[in-house]
């Protein structure tokens, strides 16, 4: 039988608790109750040809209503013909009259009770939470052992806005790094709410723009370069690592600066006079265009022979517009054709470039339309190393 149970009566109300609702009636002031919940019941025919598991149906409804248990739902009543067995009560709806008797049907008062308790606690400290309280009431209980220390670090970030520290430097007492990191997605819609505007980089989103987003330090993304004259090396280093603003402070008699995506052939490039190599940013491309002396220095993008490769070699000349290609022309896609791989079709540069030149541009309209084969690519590290070194030196003579 598919009629209403005692059972799916108390699952009705059990789904508002779990939609946060009753609890977020006591912020908004806007009660739900009486809370009516339509019964699934018998039909005439049912009533016609199952009297006796009607009734027992009808019993069993009472049994567990307020009337006979002082608490809980009480029954809404039908008065029904029936043509065999007369007139008969059907109930329609369960009726749970208040908060209280909802709570006590499903067994939420000490919940209830404590979700209060910690409201209070957290209005009393920040009132303009109350929203956010109405929101998202079961969080407030799901975190119950948190507050105190919730408490201190967003009392602490109001003291000290946009405080340009590690996380591991903030001295809030009782909370460690541990609890902020953990608690990061919690944190930032408190803090949104509780900070002002100015202490806020709005643009710096999900868990790893906590950080960036409430004024923190993070570690610097580190530049890796290699010098590729032993007579830059920096007392016999040559492969270095080094924050950005480091990397703009270097002074070195450099001509040449290469700029490939693989770490590999960061490491085997051809070494060069008066030149280095920048490595393995992939992304990380317009941390370059903040260095200073890049845009008075010659500078080679080498990356794939695909069309998301020459989307980033346009993306590098918004802001190095006259950094060159170097092994992206069309003689050494075909020179390679045994090595020729398929781009990812999620990977394809579908944008309009405007800083490309008419070769580039046409090499990429081939690749686009699929001239030479089905999404056509050649990875800088297939290349011959010949090849790479005939170009690299090549380089020498050009200005």
């Amino acid at each position: 039988m598919s009629w209403s149970t005692p059972v799916t009566i108390r699952a009705q109300v059990e789904k508002a608790w779990g939609s946060g609702s009753l609890l977020a009636a006591r912020m908004s002031g806007e009660s739900p109750f009486p809370l009516e919940i339509r019964l699934r019941r018998p039909g005439a025919r049912d009533i016609t040809e199952r009297f006796g598991a009607v009734m027992d149906w009808v019993n069993a409804l009472r049994e567990q209503s307020r009337e006979k248990r002082g608490y809980g739902y009480d029954l809404r009543w039908l008065q029904v013909n029936n043509r065999v067995h007369g007139s008969n009560a059907i109930p329609v709806a369960a009726v749970i009259p208040d908060e209280g008797q909802a709570l006590r049907l499903i067994g939420r008062q000490q919940d209830a009770q404590r979700f209060q308790a910690l409201a209070d606690t957290l209005l009393h400290h920040h009132p303009e939470l109350r929203d956010w309280v109405a929101r998202r009431p079961l969080s407030v209980l799901r975190h119950a052992d948190d507050w105190p220390q919730l408490l201190a670090v967003l009392a602490w970030f109001l003291a000290n806005p946009r405080p340009r520290l590690y996380l591991r430097q903030l001295d809030i007492p009782g909370v460690d790094t541990k609890f902020i990191e953990t608690r990061r997605n919690l944190l930032t819609e408190l803090l949104d709410v509780v900070l002002p505007a100015t202490a806020i980089q709005r643009d710096a989103i999900g868990v790893k723009g906590f950080t960036r987003r409430y004024g923190l330090r993070t570690e610097a993304p580190q530049i890796r370069f290699r010098l590729l004259d032993p007579a830059l090396s920096l007392q016999g280093l040559r492969d270095i690592a080094v924050p950005p603003e480091e990397f703009a402070g270097l002074s070195l008699p450099l001509q040449h600066v290469f700029i490939t995506e693989n770490r590999i052939n960061g490491l085997a490039f051809p070494d060069t006079p008066a030149s280095l190599v920048i490595f393995g940013l992939g992304y990380g491309l317009e941390r370059l265009i903040e260095i200073p002396w890049l845009h008075d220095t010659a500078i080679w993008y080498w990356g794939d022979i695909d069309t998301h490769g020459f989307g980033i070699l346009n993306r590098l000349r918004a802001g190095l517009p006259h950094a060159r290609s170097l092994l992206m022309d069309r003689p050494t896609l075909i020179n390679h054709q045994p090595l020729w791989g398929q781009e990812p079709k999620d990977k394809r540069y579908i944008g309009q470039p405007t800083r490309l030149t008419a070769t580039e541009q046409a090499l990429l309209e081939e690749l686009r339309t699929d001239h030479l084969g089905e999404r056509v690519r050649l990875e800088q590290e297939r290349i011959a190393f010949s090849a790479v070194e005939r170009a690299v030196a090549a380089t020498e003579s050009v200005t």
